[in-house]
């Protein structure tokens, strides 16, 4: 295919392709210069038609506001005009509403205030009174205390005394033989420990009842450990009091009729077993089988119960009239349930005040055990580290000295 064309009068050559896209060129160039004209001519016209149409809108649309303005007044002056009306009757009908209100108010602020005038003064009586009442309970609170602790003083002085009465027999007891001793090691200690109590027993009884003969029994004679023979402010004999005293691990019902037997034998008129442990159907003091029975904590309370029964028995007995009915009535109330209840209550309040003061005890020994834990623990912990820093600095370290805690000790 021949791409140049030859010009036969000047011989040169030229591109078949180039002169042909050189007159597409010219001749869509001027159809498109063309057909621009003919489209900006006519967006120039409808260009003007269209500002024609805003121009006649904006002139209708003067015209519309200038009617809807005169129309808006006309009716904002009626809705203004109604508006008012109703403002002013509704305003009447709020203003007399709130006078109303108003008068109501006064009288329910005249009757709140002489309610609170009212209050007031109960509020003064009971201030008054709550005074009154705090004042008389902290008095009986005083009183209390100081009951609670004269009664726990006494007995820890009781508990006290028997111990020391137990420590001296043992040293009494320790001199004795000793190929005695291991021949009744086991046999002996219970026998001391009961010898102990009986010493004990008899001795609170000579200190609580000076004027009453308190009798002991002798050892290897068969009967009860010892007999109180009361004695009244006449020093007549009002009866007698048959005692047995036990300190064993387990209770035998077999010491009952024992001691009954004793009763009869010394001719007593009550018979009491002191024991520390109790039948398996009674934990503190009771009567079982016309016996009494109770602990060493109990027998002081117990025997001045007792005691006193003879002392009435006896002051009926000194009567005439009506000898044989008295003697019955007393007798009926010796072996009711209301004795037995009587003596229970006194038992258990002296034993209650006794726990209150052993917890309290309890308590503040477990304060000054976990404080001492405490400070045996920072010892330790600083004992720690001195040890530490000396065997690092050795003998280089001048303050050692310092840092060692001094040899304290806690007071028990």
């Amino acid at each position: 295919m021949v791409d140049k064309i030859k010009c036969p009068n000047c011989a040169h050559e030229f591109d078949v392709e180039e002169a042909l896209s050189g007159k597409m060129q010219a001749h869509f160039k001027a159809e498109y210069e063309r057909k621009v004209a003919e489209q900006a001519e006519i967006f120039n016209k409808e260009r003007n038609k269209l500002a024609l149409e805003v121009e006649e809108f904006e002139k209708k649309k003067e015209k519309e506001n200038e009617l809807f303005k005169e129309k808006l007044a006309q009716r904002l002056a009626k809705e203004s005009e109604k508006i008012q009306q109703q403002t002013n009757e509704s305003f009447e009908q709020k203003l007399k509403a709130l006078q109303e209100e108003n008068e109501k108010k006064k009288e329910e602020n005249r009757a709140l205030r002489s309610q609170e005038i009212d209050l007031l003064k109960r509020e003064n009586e009971l201030k008054e009174k709550a005074e009154d009442l705090k004042l008389n309970v902290q008095k009986e609170l005083l009183e209390k205390q100081t009951e609670i602790e004269e009664k726990a003083k006494a007995k820890e002085r009781e508990s006290m005394a028997l111990k020391e009465k137990e420590y001296q027999k043992q040293l009494d007891d320790q001199k004795k033989l000793i190929d005695e001793m291991k021949r009744k090691a086991e046999q002996g200690s219970m026998q001391m420990q009961g010898e102990v109590q009986e010493l004990a027993l008899e001795e609170l009884l000579r200190a609580t009842y000076p004027f009453d003969d308190i009798d002991e029994v002798g050892k290897g004679i068969r009967g009860a450990d010892c007999v109180q023979t009361v004695i009244n402010s006449l020093q007549q004999t009002c009866g007698s009091i048959v005692y047995e005293s036990k300190r064993t691990k387990n209770f035998s019902n077999d010491w009952i009729n024992k001691l009954k037997q004793d009763q009869i034998n010394c001719k007593a008129d009550i018979a009491v077993i002191v024991t520390e442990t109790f039948p398996p159907d009674m934990d503190r003091f009771g009567e079982k089988n016309g016996v009494w029975i109770c602990g060493f904590n109990e027998v002081k309370s117990v025997s001045l119960v007792l005691r006193e029964l003879l002392l009435k028995t006896q002051s009926i007995k000194s009567s005439d009239e009506n000898k044989g009915d008295k003697m019955e009535l007393l007798y009926s109330y010796l072996t009711s349930n209301e004795f037995v209840q009587n003596i229970n209550r006194i038992i258990e309040n002296y034993d209650s005040m006794i726990k209150q003061l052993n917890y309290e005890k309890k308590a503040a020994f477990k304060n000054f055990a976990v404080r001492e834990k405490q400070i045996w623990g920072v010892q330790e912990n600083i004992n720690v580290l001195f040890g530490s820093i000396k065997g690092i600095a050795g003998n280089a370290l001048s303050t050692s000295t310092i840092l060692e805690l001094p040899d304290a000790e806690i007071d028990d």
